[in-house]
């Protein structure tokens, strides 16, 4: 009599850490997610929370220039995040001066109880792109004032590394312009921040378009996404939200694996040795 199925069991490899205990570390915060998404330009706030729910994101951003803090109506759209169990990253959109992004990120601490802060100022109105100069003031003056700083950059190796060298506990470099939807533009730039800032929590912001964006950017090796238009103006925002939580996953799990290097020429995947005529 044959033993039971046991003697056909094959362990295993061992694998990484599936992604559901892959935590994200932004500093004393920790994260069961590592897509953020933010809360703008959906066409409803119902839509909003279905989103949010199919994306399973923990830190979800709000523009605090752009809502009422102090006495948020039980409708409105931070009100509905926090109740729906999100945990609120306020940002900066809207400033352009370090003086300016200060004054918020103190009225979003004082209002909402939490040092989070992404950082944003803004260069010019058309192309969006972070200030350098004044983005790193602004760094300076809220870390030494003790707030948890995620700083929105560009994609530029120097202005990061700087970002970090002055405490930011997250450094986030674009992919491409904000609401661009062009995806990755300068993949070498963004892997040169990363062998700079092995031990720097990166996410890449702004310009995801779709979820093999969120894909490379992950197996780049960064260690999260935020992404708001790709999902909220897709012509199905939820479907498109639950898109990106895989890709960051699959991203994620590609990295921690390690793929296969890139050959000029073929190589057969099946021995040659003992082949029919040989």
């Amino acid at each position: 009599m044959e033993s039971p199925a046991a003697s056909t069991h094959h362990p295993t490899a061992p694998t990484p850490d599936d992604a559901t205990d892959d935590a994200l570390q932004i500093g004393d915060h920790t994260f069961s997610s590592r897509l953020l998404v933010g809360s703008g330009r959906f066409p409803n706030p119902q839509l909003m929370l279905d989103a949010l729910a199919a994306a399973a994101a923990d830190l979800v951003t709000v523009a605090i220039r752009r809502v009422n803090v102090e006495r948020p109506a039980p409708e409105s759209h931070l009100q509905l995040i926090r109740d729906a169990g999100h945990t609120v990253l306020p940002n900066t959109a809207g400033c352009y001066t370090a003086r300016e992004a200060v004054l918020v990120a103190q009225l979003a601490r004082e209002a909402l109880g939490t040092d989070l802060i992404k950082l944003e100022v803004i260069g010019d109105d058309e192309t969006l792109l972070p200030d350098p100069h004044e983005l790193l003031d602004a760094a300076r003056t809220l870390v030494d004032d003790g707030f948890t700083v995620l700083a929105y950059a560009n994609d530029d190796p120097i202005t990061c590394q700087k970002l970090a060298e002055v405490g930011c506990a997250a450094v986030m470099p674009l992919a491409s312009p904000i609401g661009s939807g062009q995806g990755l533009l300068n993949p070498y730039n963004l892997r040169l921040i990363r062998e700079l800032l092995p031990d720097t929590p990166l996410i890449v912001d702004a310009g995801i378009g779709t979820a093999s964006d969120a894909v490379q950017a992950m197996e780049l090796g960064y260690d999260g996404v935020l992404t708001n238009t790709a999902i909220a103006e897709a012509k199905h925002p939820v479907a498109m939200a639950r898109a990106m939580r895989h890709a960051v996953t699959a991203g994620r799990l590609a990295h921690q694996a390690g793929r296969i290097p890139r050959r000029l020429y073929a190589q057969a995947s099946s021995p040659t040795e003992g082949r029919v005529g040989s």
